[in-house]
């Protein structure tokens, strides 16, 4: 079988910076994941360079940022009153809030994003909320280890946790 919409593939990977050779993620072959293919839950070249491969393939390819996880956003980056990670009677957990710390927050509409703690001042903290491989030049390699068709409530539940590689 190849990699089309609807395929489970069970892949190894390693991810590196493209100018530096930096390992940024590396998913072992005795650990490999399962990527859903053809619902927009990959990065598109992810998936395009991916597209068509069958077991056994050896992939490597390079992503620019612009097609992986986008440029670096200074919007995203900004300072919060450190109350903000105040538990109910108003006490802050210092071994908790510290830089390099990633939070779960959510913004005024309910969508949820991830922000990493990069500096602590009086009474505020500055927050980044880029994705953390933001622009970065990408290179994928690894292997296709498996690929079987979805079923149709694996599809169901995989889209109901919406993460995207």
């Amino acid at each position: 079988m190849k990699i089309e919409p609807n395929a489970i593939a069970t892949i190894c990977y390693e991810v590196r910076e493209r100018e530096t050779g930096t390992l940024l993620q590396h998913i072992p072959c005795d650990r490999p994941e399962q990527f859903l293919f053809g619902h927009g839950l990959l990065i598109d070249a992810f998936e395009q360079n991916l597209q068509g491969l069958t077991s056994g393939a050896l992939f490597r390819f390079t992503v620019d940022c612009n097609n992986a996880y986008g440029p670096v956003d200074p919007s995203a980056v900004f300072d919060l009153p450190v109350s903000t990670f105040a538990d109910e009677d108003g006490t802050i957990d210092e071994s908790i809030v510290k830089t390099g710390h990633v939070f779960p927050m959510a913004d005024k509409n309910g969508n949820r994003h991830f922000g990493k703690i990069i500096r602590i001042m009086e009474g505020r903290v500055t927050m980044d909320f880029n994705h953390p491989l933001a622009g970065k030049n990408l290179i994928f390699s690894g292997s296709i280890i498996s690929i079987r068709l979805a079923e149709a409530h694996e599809i169901k539940e995989i889209l109901s946790h919406d993460q995207k590689l």
